[in-house]
């Protein structure tokens, strides 16, 4: 069980019942089981639900069938071979090792697969974290990714007393910036290689968000 969350920043409708408690934001309903928050209900139509070994056949076949789409802008898509690959990958972020994990959900619209949404390098002691993100081709355009990280990063700043919130993208890859763009993320500049693609680097556009200026939006 994660110990990863400083209750004293939950609202204390959370603080008082640990389990089933459904806490009400502006534009999303948040479902907490325990400890761990499972389900994040956008709206009507996306879900997003903490990943977990029943979904590795749709999260493989997902990847398997948009690899020339997801390839480009996705390191891990050339070495997910088989569904025991995408196993292992879920394996890694459930363990119980008693260090806090960052957090990853499906993406479900209308009931359907569309992806994946998490968070990355977490640091709970300087309140700042990564979101990344990526859609099979047939669900893009649709507003679902916006809408995806818009509920993420209530609940990030909300409930998890975050202050920064960053997403980084490959340069050239407009579809993924748009989304920070929209969100009103600041451009901070480029890292420079700063992801590795097979046998070479990609740069990197790096994006923020700070919870003093998300509030006052």
């Amino acid at each position: 069980m994660s110990h990863k969350y400083n209750y004293s920043v939950w609202p204390k409708k959370l603080k008082d019942k640990r389990s089933g408690i459904i806490y009400q934001s502006e534009k999303a309903i948040f479902v907490e089981t325990t400890i761990v928050m499972q389900v994040l209900v956008v709206d009507g139509s996306i879900r997003l639900e903490k990943i977990k070994y029943s979904h590795a056949f749709q999260v493989f076949q997902a990847i398997d069938s948009n690899r020339k789409f997801l390839t480009p802008w996705l390191p891990f898509v050339q070495q997910t071979r088989s569904q025991e690959d995408t196993e292992s990958f879920i394996r890694s972020i459930l363990a119980e090792s008693g260090e806090p994990k960052d957090e990853v959900f499906t993406v479900w619209y209308k009931s359907r697969f569309a992806g994946l949404i998490g968070l990355k390098e977490t640091d709970y002691l300087n309140q700042k974290t990564e979101i990344g993100y990526w859609l099979i081709e047939s669900m893009t355009g649709k507003g679902i990714m916006t809408k995806s990280v818009k509920t993420l990063i209530d609940f990030l700043f909300g409930s998890m007393n975050m202050n920064r919130i960053q997403i980084k993208c490959g340069v050239g890859n407009y579809r993924s910036s748009a989304i920070p763009k929209r969100l009103g993320f600041t451009f901070e500049g480029v890292e420079r290689d700063g992801e590795k693609h097979q046998r070479s680097f990609i740069d990197l556009e790096v994006y923020s968000l700070l919870k003093n200026d998300y509030g006052k939006r």
